[in-house]
């Protein structure tokens, strides 16, 4: 079984930042790819960025150039770093990894930002 636990939520005034952690439970170089999704209230969940194990990335449009995804395998963790935050990149985020043929969720963390 393979856990995902975010870490790194809160509350921040626009502009500022924030960073994610996921730590998950396993090798972490398994994992392939890792990424963040997010889901505000009453919208779907949608991607943020993932990242591959050879440190591929990728971001949703609403974010580039102010999120950067990031891994460390030692530390069997993937991190959100969020700059220049938003009111609207208020939701929930999510750890999302991809093992085999199955991915895992963490239990995401609650991200809110005060304009």
């Amino acid at each position: 079984q393979v856990q995902l636990v975010e870490s790194g939520g809160g509350l921040v005034q626009a502009g500022g930042s924030l960073r994610l952690s996921c730590v998950a439970s396993r090798s972490f170089f398994l994992f392939n790819p890792m990424g963040w999704y997010r889901q505000a209230p009453g919208k779907q969940r949608e991607l943020v960025a993932t990242i591959t194990s050879g440190g591929s990335t990728n971001y949703a449009d609403s974010v580039k150039g102010r999120f950067v995804i990031s891994r460390e395998n030692a530390k069997n963790t993937v991190y959100l770093q969020m700059n220049s935050l938003k009111p609207e990149d208020t939701a929930v985020y999510y750890c999302n990894a991809w093992l085999g043929q199955r991915d895992y969720w963490g239990q995401g963390t609650q991200v809110t930002v005060s304009s």
